[in-house]
């Protein structure tokens, strides 16, 4: 077995950005439709959650690019990021049959950064 991680630090001033200068469709071609509503639903803080969640992809890819770089392509929406009954982060890779035993994720944000670590343990 080996462990791989991955992290990622984001500017929430980046995203927010980018969702008010392209709108939609950077939505739509980075996150999926449950992770734009539960964005959403956090009305003030918005910004925050998707930069979140923007890092925790980027550290996905880091953590699984072994994995992925010769035997798949995949893209910001392969890999969606939920909360569990708890508000625990979870992550679910889409549409791909990767070999991983397991995946965790810790998020976190504050006013002006957030940062993602990605950990999986591959077979």
């Amino acid at each position: 077995m080996k462990i791989s991680c991955g992290v990622d630090i984001i500017e929430i001033e980046r995203i927010k950005e980018s969702i008010q200068s392209i709108g939609d469709a950077f939505l739509e071609r980075v996150y999926t439709k449950s992770e734009i509503e539960y964005c959403e639903s956090k009305k003030m803080q918005k910004y925050q959650h998707y930069a979140a969640r923007f890092a925790a992809k980027e550290a996905a890819f880091k953590a699984l690019s072994e994995e992925v770089r010769d035997k798949y392509l995949i893209s910001w929406k392969d890999i969606e990021v939920l909360n569990d009954c708890n508000g625990r982060p979870r992550l679910n890779i889409l549409n791909k049959d990767i070999k991983i035993e397991s995946i965790d994720i810790s998020i976190s944000h504050c006013k002006e950064y957030a940062v993602a670590n990605v950990v999986v343990l591959k077979d």
